[in-house]
């Protein structure tokens, strides 16, 4: 008796440590205990036709075994079909049909066949409503008949090991179910991971009970990822395989952005100010846009924080990425005007049809309107979904909204033809034209500026002395 309560003490003690492990629930694994005992079982003492269920109490490690059917309705023998029979009749069909048949929805293969549908019946898990008025004459269709069955005595070594496999199996989907189910409410959010290693070109980061799949086009090309190195990581999206979860996390989603301004922000995470948009060029720059309703707040100030705390954080979580801080407005002109800093704007004229924006910037201007090839430009164009043409008096510069490259025909024209240039022609070669063009005329103008700010010392200092005098 001693034995019998230490064996059912150890039983329960096991379950729990497994439970502590893996961090699955008691029910589960109890559940699986069951399922491994139900094939053992089978394997010594049931057979093929029986639908075996366990019960089993870990406390008293008492085990009872039960055959459990549902009563279904008559089926004339010369329409039944079993389970196994029409796994016969598959096997048996040629192999185009088998393929024709997999195709094609149940319905059409029923309808397009003259024979009698032949009615399904398993009868490992069914029984007819005959036999079962045999056994009990009030049973009805959809009762279900549990028949308690003998357990004669231990399992054998080929049942312990097809027990321990079920065991093993049924633990080995449940944890994976757990970590799905956990990962997949992290969707959309920020994590902390390691690491771990690379496989070619894809980075695997260790995030604690999962590993997750940092992929080429999610990862940063300046970024180097080190073996060891903690990262933090969007999580893009979690999905079900047969392997287990697979986690995808990004470095070069945009809404890693986001999500860094919620967590260090408090007037954002809040809802005071509002994030309305973000233009991304992972690992070199990035264009936000937010906007607040409360007077009292300025949003870019709430942003910067005291000399730039708060943004310094999040360019450090992003390995010195630049961040533009732009306020937002209901106004194209004034949104647009502000997309483009740190470029000053000298006039921007509209287009709502076409949704155009024509902006003219000084010659000075120019090459921070541009930025380094088309950047600074293309950026404010995919914040604020307008196609904007730069304008000075030497060149016109078209880009369209949320494309690096386009072609537009006719931007402006008052503009020489010979001084239109496409982003598709933008090459770094020509923007240093432009900027020797420009760095020559501030260079012809300079002489003349510091020439007359000398004649206008020596007047001053003529009519100090005139003054004293």
């Amino acid at each position: 008796m001693e034995i019998y309560k230490l064996m059912s003490s150890n039983i329960s003690q096991a379950i729990k440590a497994v439970c502590d492990e893996k961090g699955i629930p008691y029910e589960s694994v109890l559940e699986t205990v069951k399922a491994a005992l139900a094939a053992a079982y089978r394997k010594d003492f049931g057979n093929k036709l029986q639908n075996i269920i366990v019960e089993f109490d870990p406390e008293t490690a008492k085990i009872e075994a039960f055959d459990v059917k549902t009563v279904v309705e008559d089926v004339p023998e010369e329409e039944l079909l079993t389970i196994e029979e029409e796994k016969e009749e598959r096997k048996s069909a040629p192999k185009e049909e088998r393929i024709k048949k997999d195709r094609q929805p149940l319905d059409s293969v029923r309808g397009e066949s003259d024979e009698p549908e032949k009615k399904r019946f398993n009868p490992k898990t069914e029984i007819q409503l005959t036999q079962a008025r045999e056994i009990k004459k009030s049973y009805k269709i959809g009762d279900v008949i549990t028949t308690q069955l003998e357990v004669p005595g231990d399992f054998g070594r080929m049942a312990a090991q097809t027990a321990k496999q079920v065991i093993i199996q049924k633990l080995r989907e449940a944890e994976r179910e757990i970590i799905l189910n956990e990962f997949k409410s992290r969707e959309d959010t920020i994590i902390t991971g390691v690491v771990q290693r690379r496989e070619g070109r894809l980075v695997l980061i260790d995030l604690g009970r999962a590993t997750a799949l940092l992929p080429p086009e999610h990862q940063i090309s300046r970024e180097i990822y080190a073996p060891g190195e903690h990262l933090k990581v969007y999580v893009v999206s979690v999905q079900k395989t047969n392997k287990g979860p697979e986690i995808i996390v990004s470095r070069s989603h945009e809404n890693i952005v986001k999500k860094f301004f919620e967590m260090e922000i408090p007037e954002i995470a809040s809802g005071v100010v509002e994030i309305k948009g973000i233009a991304r060029e992972a690992g070199s720059r990035t264009k936000i846009a937010v906007w607040t309703a409360n007077e009292n707040i300025d949003p870019i100030g709430s942003c910067i924080g005291q000399r730039g705390a708060r943004v310094q954080t999040i360019i450090s979580e992003l390995k010195g990425e630049k961040i533009d801080i732009i306020e937002y407005s209901e106004s194209p002109e004034e949104f647009i005007a502000n997309a483009l800093s740190p470029a000053k704007i000298s006039s921007i004229t509209v287009d709502k049809e076409s949704k155009t924006a024509k902006v003219l910037v000084s010659e000075d201007q120019l090459s921070l309107a541009i930025g380094k090839s088309g950047q600074n430009v293309r950026l404010a164009a995919r914040l604020t979904g307008w196609k904007i043409d730069i304008l000075t008096d030497r060149a016109v510069v078209a880009v369209d909204a949320g494309a690096e490259t386009s072609k537009q025909e006719d931007v402006i024209k008052e503009a020489p033809k010979e001084e239109v240039i496409s982003l598709k022609e933008l090459s770094s070669e020509n923007i240093q034209k432009i900027k020797k063009n420009a760095e020559e005329k501030l260079k012809e103008e300079k002489p003349k500026k510091e020439k007359k700010v000398k004649t206008e010392k020596k007047e001053s200092k003529k009519k100090k002395k005139k003054e004293k005098e």
